[in-house]
């Protein structure tokens, strides 16, 4: 291991990790370094499917919020690509997610913290650092940023299907464009099933699209200004100091401000089948069942097909439904790195089994205070709906920046939030997110 100690070493590269890499550009008393596995930067390779739209606004990216004159803002990077005028002239209501993942890109390359093709193996504490074992070599660190990301979360009804006849929403561009099967049942109401289900609308090995969900309805992503102010620093703050019971609920009751389609798909998805309806009227069957409210409580393979078990929540009956592929748009889940296993016995969990998060995102963990390990998109019950979003990522940053330096070199005090969430005088059980660690 090399003599230097960093400041922060950061295990995994997607657009949390390098927001915060952004961030500490501008604090250079601060020496951090950054590991992925990758090659280089990738986001989501796998949704970037033709048409696909960001759900939030381009100010909210990786330095803005709190870093406005950052060279790493898109803004700068319009301007770096000579597109600042078209841009402004194309009139998105929403950012092309291949842009904005071009822009994550340019960032990555010119930022010399980083470093690709090398994984974090091993992380043990030692007396007042942590020892890394890297693909980079064996470094020390007094603070550690894991921003791997999260899994795909297959439901337990399909895992015993064959992957050849099912695939994550992760993995779409690779294997749509292999899909024969005739008849496809896309699991998830969100906006990456409401994706695919357009895309395999233009293939023409696919006679039958079943899009299936649990929720009521196809229901679109609740973007009104009021909802949106629990995409607030301000509102964040209030959802950490409360118990836990509290926070789970909330979140249950949120999940189509930060989970529903954009209103946009809706309404091109809609005219899509209307159209489709048109052309096919003296047809039985219109190439597409619509059928929400489901949920898939058992799936059976029988030789090239699979047999779905639903029930149906609006009439309480149990349906079957018999398809060629699957597809789950079912979402993501945390899991604990394996190189963070040696200290799997000292991290506190919550009821869920998720690793606490104390206010600046650090891990709860039986440790010395000033060795953090901060983890990025893991506090959803802890933090609220916009922790695993893009909308506060840089406002995160500047919080764990300002933890690692003590003091407060990000101003990252807000106004009070124009909706009274909490009782007046009612005390939080936590310590006010902008303040830096004691």
């Amino acid at each position: 291991m090399t003599s230097h100690v960093l400041d922060l070493a950061g295990a995994g590269i997607g657009p949390f990790n390098l927001s915060l890499a952004a961030q500490l550009d501008s604090v250079p008393e601060l020496s951090v370094r950054f590991f992925e596995r990758r090659p280089s930067f990738a986001w989501h390779p796998g949704m970037m499917l033709p048409g696909a739209e960001m759900q939030t606004s381009i100010l909210k990216d990786l330095v803005t919020a709190t870093n406005p004159t950052s060279p790493w803002s898109f803004l700068s990077y319009l301007v770096a690509h000579k597109r600042f005028y078209q841009f402004l002239n194309a009139e998105y209501e929403a950012v092309p997610r291949k842009e904005f993942a071009d822009y994550l890109g340019w960032v990555a390359r010119g930022l010399t913290s980083l470093r690709f093709d090398a994984s974090v193996r091993e992380v043990h504490a030692n007396d007042g650092f942590f020892s890394i074992a890297t693909d980079d070599g064996a470094i020390g660190a007094r603070n550690l940023s894991v921003g791997v990301g999260k899994v795909p979360a297959r439901p337990a009804w399909a895992e015993q299907l064959p992957k050849s006849m099912t695939f994550h929403s992760s993995e779409a561009t690779q294997r749509l464009i292999d899909v024969k099967a005739p008849r496809v049942a896309v699991i998830g109401g969100g906006q990456s099933g409401a994706e695919i289900v357009d895309a395999l609308l233009d293939l023409n090995a696919v006679s039958t699209i079943h899009w299936i969900s649990r929720r009521p309805n196809f229901e679109p992503l609740d973007a009104t200004p009021f909802t949106n102010e629990l995409f607030t620093p301000g509102y964040m703050e209030r959802f950490h100091g409360l118990p836990e019971e509290l926070r789970l609920t909330h979140m249950r009751r949120q999940v189509l401000a930060s989970d529903g389609v954009s209103a946009s798909t809706l309404k091109k998805l809609y005219r899509r089948l209307y159209e489709r309806k048109l052309e096919t009227a003296d047809a039985p069957d219109h190439g597409i069942s619509l059928r929400p409210f489901r949920n898939v409580i058992a799936a059976e393979q029988d030789g090239p097909e699979i047999r779905l078990t639903m029930r149906n929540g609006f009439d309480d009956s149990v349906e079957t439904l018999t398809v060629d592929m699957i597809v789950l748009a079912t979402g993501y889940r945390f899991v604990l790195p394996e190189f963070l296993h040696s200290l799997e016995n000292r991290i506190e969990l919550s009821s869920i089994g998720e690793p606490v998060l104390e206010s600046d995102f650090s891990l709860a963990w039986d440790g010395p205070h000033e060795n953090r390990i901060f983890v990025l998109n893991a506090g959803r019950h802890s933090h609220g709906i916009a922790e695993p979003q893009l909308s506060l990522a840089a406002w995160r940053s500047a919080v764990i920046a300002n933890a690692l330096l003590g003091r407060e070199h990000f101003n990252i005090g807000q106004l009070d939030p124009i909706v009274q969430w909490e009782t007046q005088g009612h005390t939080l059980q936590t310590s006010h997110l902008g303040q830096a660690a004691e």
